[in-house]
C-alpha cells in the first residue's frame, strides 16, 4: 500500500503534507485520518483500518505479561488521531515532533501498511548504519522464502 520514500518539510505550526501517492493510496481506501505514535525513532502513522487490526492482534496476547504490559503503555499512550485536511496535511503535535526529533526537513517513508515520518538526520543515520548489513538480512529473507 505505502512505498517510497520522499523528503518533505514541516512548516511552521507541525503540519506535514503527505506525498501525492499517500494521499491517493488513503483516497483509494476512502480514509483520511491516521494514527500517530512514536515507535523506534522516528513516528508511525496507521490508517485508522489498520490501527484497529493492529488493536486486534494485540488484544490477542494476555496483558498479564510484563513486557505486554510496557509495550501497551509506551505504544498507546503516545497515540493520537491526525485528520487530513483539505490540503492534504496532517498536523503533527509538538510532543510526538520533540520526541522524534522532527524539525523543518523530514523524510516520509512507505512501508507497507504505514507510514513513518523521520527527521531527515535520523533518517540518514539510519541509511549509513543499516546498509551494511543490507545483504544479511536479505539472506535471511531467503531462507523464509521471501
Amino acid at each position: 500500500m505505502f512505498r517510497g520514500r520522499y523528503e518533505h518539510t514541516l512548516d511552521e505550526k507541525g503540519r506535514l503534507s503527505l506525498p501525492a501517492k499517500f494521499r491517493e493510496a488513503l483516497a483509494e481506501r476512502g480514509e483520511n485520518e491516521l494514527i500517530l505514535t512514536d515507535f523506534d525513532t522516528c513516528l508511525a502513522a496507521y490508517p485508522l483500518s489498520e490501527w484497529r487490526l493492529l488493536e486486534e492482534k494485540i488484544r490477542a496476547h494476555s496483558t498479564l505479561q510484563k513486557d505486554v504490559r510496557a509495550f501497551l503503555r509506551l505504544f498507546y499512550s503516545g497515540a493520537i488521531e491526525s485528520t487530513l485536511d483539505a490540503q492534504g496535511r496532517i498536523l503533527i503535535p509538538r510532543e510526538l515532533r520533540e520526541r522524534a526529533e522532527l524539525r523543518k526537513e523530514v523524510v516520509v517513508v512507505g512501508v507497507l501498511n504505514k507510514i513513518e515520518i523521520w527527521s531527515k538526520a535520523r533518517w540518514k543515520r539510519f541509511i549509513s548504519e543499516s546498509a551494511p548489513a543490507f545483504e544479511e538480512i536479505a539472506a535471511k529473507l531467503a531462507e523464509l522464502g521471501i
